[in-house]
């Protein structure tokens, strides 16, 4: 009769259950896993033995083979080193049945038979606790991690012995509660403290309302990436969903933080412009989240966008649109989550200074339109919001007079976004930017004045239909802000300025 563990696997960011199961007996010494096992899970095979010897449970003159199913599913990582070393204990009776039924075992055996940590324990506690396994065995390092699951009890553990003692008396474990990740959502700086840019902060605003990706043009120095830091301090607080969402991202790639644990502050990446498209949306042989699942629920800041390579920029465009990232090898299709909120900088000009009062151009006309090219139309129709950046004038700077700080700007945010998710109660969409054209034609109607006003927008600028729809969603969301039901032309007025680009394009 063969022995059976529970344990757990990842695709992707999701966890699935794998069963190990043994079976063993006298004769020549053998030891064999199978279940398509990668080269990391066969080399199980030395690190358990010699655990389970230097425990006090030699396995030589014994023949064993291990089966991981299901055995259509490839298994990767030392994660299926604990559970192994268990179901071997259990077939060897030093453990019943009865003691690891019910319970999932994962962790990474040391020869001397410590317990050590692994990524990804975050999305294999959560699959364990959609298949009613109410207890789970991690190492003590991952202990925290795996305490951020509720209704599943974490048992943690240093070293097989100790673990062994346990399942024999059922002492010495301690429960890990879920911290209070409401404790964690500070932030160090704030919006009070960029003096000037006023119309930059109120487009930063509406951008953080609808959730609005956004681009901010400006010539060096004038505190683009000094308001893109601080556009994150405005946004809604991370629901607990958000947190174990966005967390479960970084517990894959192993980059969870060591004093929390759960990501409770919304993500802000900032790439540097030499990353590759790989980088960008993830991928490699063994499939990876790239920085648009790591900025999932938060910010992606693309600084100097232009300098990005074509092929990374250009990659963006179908995770933007449709909030995740579908990455396909032969062996393996994986879906990444990447509902993000794209925010870019961009110099006007190679010098940089192409309109600054105060510093002249250098550049032709021949290279301000190379420049701007670097960056392609359906790209730069995905962005909702074009804001100019202008240098701040001395006085702005000298005169440090104190500015609204994130927390009131935050409270208008929040109001706007309560609006949107009543709007939203019965469909899929959360935010103005994600309405489609059903949803446009529904809640973005406008009078004729103000279509009149479109009707130039789009004939002196040459706006695409999507220009044109993402000019409603944003007046859609200027109008929450104000709190009123409909849309004025003041607000279609407002949105049209946010085109920056598609003028300077009509003029340049």
């Amino acid at each position: 009769m063969t022995s059976n563990v529970h344990s757990s696997g990842i695709i992707g960011i999701e966890g699935f259950l794998v069963d190990v199961e043994v079976d063993s007996g006298p004769g020549a010494p053998h030891f064999d896993i199978v279940g398509l096992p990668e080269i990391s899970v066969k080399e199980a095979r030395v690190r358990v033995a010699a655990a389970l010897k230097n425990t006090g449970y030699p396995i030589g003159g014994r023949w064993i083979t291990v089966n991981l199913a299901p055995a259509d599913v490839r298994k990767s990582g030392s994660i299926y080193d604990l559970p192994v070393a268990m179901a071997i204990l259990v077939k060897l009776g030093v453990l019943s049945q009865e003691t690891v039924k019910n319970r999932m075992f994962i962790g990474e055996l040391g020869l001397g038979g410590e317990v050590r940590p692994v990524p990804g324990v975050l999305p294999m506690v959560i699959a364990a606790q959609q298949q009613g396994i109410n207890e789970v065995v991690v190492p003590s390092a991952n202990a925290h991690e795996a305490g951020l699951v509720r209704g599943v009890r974490v048992l943690a553990t240093p070293n097989l012995e100790r673990l062994i003692d346990f399942l024999s008396t059922g002492q010495g474990f301690v429960e890990h509660a879920p911290p209070d990740f409401k404790d964690q959502q500070q932030y160090p700086f704030d919006f009070s403290e960029v003096f000037g840019q006023a119309h930059v902060k109120r487009a930063l605003e509406v951008a953080a309302a609808g959730r609005h990706n956004c681009l901010m043009i400006g010539p060096p120095g004038s505190g683009k990436t000094m308001l893109a830091k601080r556009l994150v301090t405005i946004l809604p607080d991370m629901s607990y969903e958000e947190s174990l969402e966005t967390t479960k991202i970084y517990s894959v790639t192993g980059t969870t933080s060591n004093k929390s644990y759960l990501v409770s502050k919304r993500p802000f990446r900032s790439p540097h412009h030499t990353l590759s498209a790989a980088a960008m949306v993830g991928g490699g042989s063994k499939p990876r989240p790239g920085e648009v699942s790591l900025s999932h629920n938060g910010i992606l800041f693309l600084d100097e966008l232009p300098e990005f390579k074509r092929d990374v920029i250009e990659v963006l465009r179908q995770p933007i649109e449709d909030r995740e990232i579908t990455i396909a090898r032969a062996s393996m299709c994986v879906t990444y989550p990447s509902n993000l909120m794209l925010v870019a900088a961009m110099n006007p000009c190679p010098c940089g200074y192409y309109g600054d009062p105060r510093h002249e151009c250098t550049c032709t006309r021949e290279e301000i339109v190379r420049y701007r090219n670097r960056i392609s139309g359906p790209l730069m129709d995905r962005i909702d919001i074009h804001v100019d950046v202008p240098s701040v004038p001395f006085t702005d700077l000298a005169k440090r007079m104190p500015a609204e700080s994130s927390i009131s700007i935050r409270q208008r945010v929040q109001k706007a976004r309560n609006i949107q998710q009543q709007r939203f109660s019965e469909i899929s969409a959360r935010f103005n930017s994600e309405m489609g054209t059903r949803e446009i034609d529904r809640f973005c109607k406008v009078n004729d004045k103000s279509m009149g006003l479109l009707q130039i927008a789009v004939d002196k600028l040459g706006l695409s239909a999507r220009a044109y729809e993402r000019i409603l969603k944003v007046a859609r969301t200027i109008a929450d802000l104000d709190g009123t039901p409909g849309i004025r032309t003041s607000h279609v007025a407002e949105a049209i300025s946010y085109r920056v680009i598609d003028r300077k394009g009509a003029g340049t």
